[in-house]
Formats: structure tokens, sequence, C-alpha cells
């Protein structure tokens, strides 16, 4: 609204829907009460510490020096209880800030110690002046500030030189002599790139390691990252040394750089030599066995690549002067091995290749000459005669007619062969169909299934030829659509089929 009524606050808003509802996450301010004692009991209390004594912990959180007693059976020198506080950090930037729970009391603290020793390291340069000039305390102050004048001289003239200073840690340890102070001509490294993805400066540590511009030229950087000096020098070295030890551990050499680092040294020394000998081994067997395509041709190889022998062809291409040039095969020409007088494949017999002079047809095999061949003419002669042996044995062996008390052939009664030049006779041909017919009903009327003669109401019936013809004719073809013919007979055709 434009102008608000006198009993509203116009400090706030007036509309329940203008109201921030949702209170805001504050930081506390309240940090763990160091060392504060809560109660202070007389007597041990059932749940304490037994070491101690104390209700704050447990008795295996205890940090008092383990008692030859504890408290809990002596019941003397009871701890006193510490003050447990659960503080919560809700926000994103207390939970990361590494200055929290910091007292600008303790600096204040320090300011004062500090003062304290500079009055007293004055106070005994003043003694030591005044002992030097006799006590008089006048040119002892004229000494004093002409030595001031002089130092202050002297931080002049080094202008932007390189300051060293001491430097203390946290942990009250000192980290050596560092350069303090920057040149001030020079851009300060956080601000070579404004982009926020870009490497992380540290303002505690005043560290940048990553490189702020990666993608710069490396000859126009003047900052490639802190880490650029740890990548540089003995390092790399120092990083082979260390992988070598880790891997030679784990195949079983007793090698520990921590441990051992004479040993590792010596090791690394060694395995570099060998590895250098043998590379340099193995160039050379590279070279012994392709050659060096850089290296200068030698007098024999350089005759090949040309000539000076003159040639001269007609229109056509035939050769009218000089020697016809013989192309050259892709094929090995002109090689004998194992004593060989002809190359492999100058000999064809039955389907095989082999050497023409000693007429093997093993290609690994050793050259027997003109005794070989005549072995193999032989071996196949031998080969013939007793191929033709062996014919005249079997025709030698087939009988001529059968002896007594043997059987025929009984292929033809299992129904799949029939013998050649069997006459059958007619009137005992039809009683066996007959009689199969027959069979074929009175195995239906009884179960309703045919029986075979092969079944147990079948045994000592003699098959003949004739009964196996009634079987053979008789026997249902389902599959055959020919079949249907013979019951065409009878009535009409069946599956669509008639006689013509």
């Amino acid at each position: 609204m434009a102008s608000a009524p006198w009993y509203l606050n116009n400090d706030r808003p007036s509309l329940k829907h203008q109201k921030n509802w949702k209170e805001g996450v504050t930081d506390t301010k309240v940090w763990y009460d160091r060392g504060a004692k809560v109660f202070q009991a007389t007597k041990y209390r059932k749940g304490a510490c037994e070491n101690c004594g104390s209700m704050a912990h447990k008795t295996k959180d205890c940090l008092e020096r383990p008692r030859t007693k504890g408290a809990r059976w002596t019941g003397k020198s009871i701890a006193a209880d510490e003050k447990v506080q659960d503080i919560q950090l809700a926000g994103f930037d207390a939970k990361r800030d590494r200055w929290n729970g910091y007292s600008n009391d303790e600096w204040v603290k320090e300011a004062e110690r500090f003062e304290k020793v500079a009055e007293l390291r004055a106070e005994i340069r003043r003694k030591e002046l005044i002992d030097q000039t006799d006590g008089d305390e006048e040119l002892a102050v004229d000494a004093d500030l002409e030595e001031e004048e002089d130092k202050v001289d002297e931080t002049d003239n080094a202008g932007f030189a390189k300051v060293e200073k001491a430097v203390r840690t946290v942990g009250g340890g000192s980290t050596g002599t560092v350069r303090n102070l920057r040149i001030r001509e020079d851009t300060a490294k956080y601000l070579l790139n404004l982009d926020l993805d870009s490497a992380y400066y540290d303002p505690k540590s005043r560290s940048m390691r990553q490189d702020p511009n990666p993608d710069k030229d490396p000859s126009q950087k003047t900052f490639a990252g802190d880490n650029f000096v740890r990548q540089s020098g003995a390092v790399a070295g120092f990083s082979s040394l260390n992988a070598f030890s880790v891997t030679a551990y784990e195949r079983g050499q007793d090698v520990h750089l921590q441990a051992t680092p004479s040993q590792a040294e010596a090791a690394f020394q060694q395995f570099r030599t060998r590895k250098e000998a043998l590379g340099q081994s193995s160039k050379a067997d590279m070279l012994a066995k392709y050659g060096n395509a850089a290296a200068p041709l030698t007098e024999d190889v350089a005759a090949l690549r040309g000539s000076e022998a003159y040639v001269e062809y007609d229109a056509s291409g035939r050769l009218l002067r000089g020697h016809e040039v013989v192309a050259l095969s892709k094929y090995e020409e002109d090689i004998h091995p194992g004593n060989h007088t002809s190359v492999w494949g100058s000999y064809w017999k039955d389907g095989q290749w082999g050497y023409a002079c000693c007429h093997q047809f093993v290609k690994n095999s050793y050259c027997t000459g003109k005794v070989g061949e005549t072995a193999a003419m032989e071996a196949a002669e031998q080969l013939h005669r007793n191929m033709q042996n062996k014919v005249q044995e079997l025709e030698a062996r087939e009988p001529t007619s059968r002896p007594e008390g043997t059987q025929p052939n009984q292929m033809a009664l299992w129904g799949t062969e029939t013998e050649e030049g069997v006459q059958l006779d007619d009137a005992k041909l039809k009683a066996a169909i007959q009689k199969q017919e027959r069979l074929e009903r009175e195995a239906l009327e009884q179960d309703g299934r045919k029986r075979g003669y092969n079944s147990l109401s079948a045994d000592g019936l003699e098959v003949t030829a004739e009964d196996m013809e009634a079987y053979r004719l008789k026997r249902a073809r389902d599959d055959d659509p020919l079949a249907a013919i013979t019951k065409a007979k009878a009535g009409p055709a069946a599956d669509g089929y008639d006689l013509v």
C-alpha cells in the first residue's frame, strides 16, 4: 500500500503472506568450553568410569593413566565430570571454516608476550651500549640511532630483492627460510586467470598447485603451478626407482626403497644396465635378420638397381637388340633341399607331386638317387602282384555247391533283401497269400492288433520264400499314394486316386 495506517509498524511486513515463515539457518558462535567441569563427586557412582570415576565417559574412553586399583574399588580421587557439548553446524561455510572456534584472546596474549620480549631485548641492548661507551647514556642512545638508520638504509637498498624470513608453523616447528615478499611488479598468481573454475588458490598457504593457464604456450608462461617444480630435476628418476622397487617386491625380490635404499639403488642400476644390454642385442639381431633400410646400399645390391646394357625394342614391343629380360617368378626357383638334384613338383604320378631325381612324394625327404627310383618301381610292381594274388585267392574260396547241414542266406527272411534267381511256386504263393490274410483277420478279431512273426504266438513257425513274398505283397504302405489303386477294385477310389 502507498501509505500505511498509523497503527501498523512500518519496519516489518503488515500482511501474513509477506512474512518469511522459513527461518534462515544461523550458525551458532558457541564453541566447546574446553576443560570446563560440571560436578565434583566424592564417591563412586554407578555407571561411571571404573578408572577415574567420571560420568562423562566410559571406561574404554578414559584418557587418564590406568590406575592399579580404579576408582570403582578404592572410592578415592574421583575425577570431576567434564562438560559435554553437542554443537551442530548447519551452514555450509560453518562446517568448512578452518578458523571456527578460534578466539582472539589467544592472539592478544601472544602480542603481549611479543611486546615484553621486545622490551627486554631493547633493555639488554641499551645496557650493552652503555658498557661499550663507559657508562655514557647519551653516546649509547646516539649509537643505537645510528644502527637503526643503517638497518633502514640496507632495507631501502635491497629494493625488490629476495627477502628471506623464518616462518613458523602452527605446530611450533619452522619451515626454514622462504620467500616472504614477492616482486610487486609481477602479477599475483591468483590474478593470472580470473575464471572461478580454474586452478585453486589457497590464501593461507599462498599456494596454487595447478596450472592456471594450461592452454597457454609454455614458452610464454611466467608461472605454471607449484607442482611444476616438483616434476623437474631428479623427481622422474626417483619415480622410476620407486616403481622398480614396488614391482621387484611384488615378484619376490627382497628390495625395499625405505628400508634398504642403497640396495634398491644398486639393484635398479643393475636392472638398467641389463635392460640396455638386452636392447642392444635385440637391435643387433633385428638388423642382422631384416637389415637396415637407412644404411647405404652395398656394391652387389647397388649393381642390381641399374644396368648399362643396351636394349632396343620396336613399336610393337619386340626385342631388336640386346638380351631379353627374363621375368622373375614370385615362387621359389632352383631350390634343391635334401640333396635333391631336381625341384619339388618335377615328378607327377597317381595324383601326387614329387621329385624326378628319386621319385619320392615326401617333400622333406632325403634324396636317394637312382636306388630310390628303382626301389619305388619295385614296390609298385610288388603291390600289383599282391593285389592279383588276393583276387585269385578270393575266387578260389567261393564254393560251387552248398555243403550239407548249412543254412541258406537268412537276410531274405527279414524282408529287406531278396535272393536273386529264386523260383517261386504259384500254387504255394497263392496259398501263402490266403494264409497271410487269414492270420491278419484272426489277429484283428482277437485284440485289434496285428501279430508279427517275432511274437510269442509265432514260435516254431518256419518261414518260406513264398511266405515272405506274400508278406511283401500284403504289407501296408500308407505313404504310397498308388497303394490305394488296389482298393479301387472293391469300391470307389480312396484319397482322390482312381484307376485310369
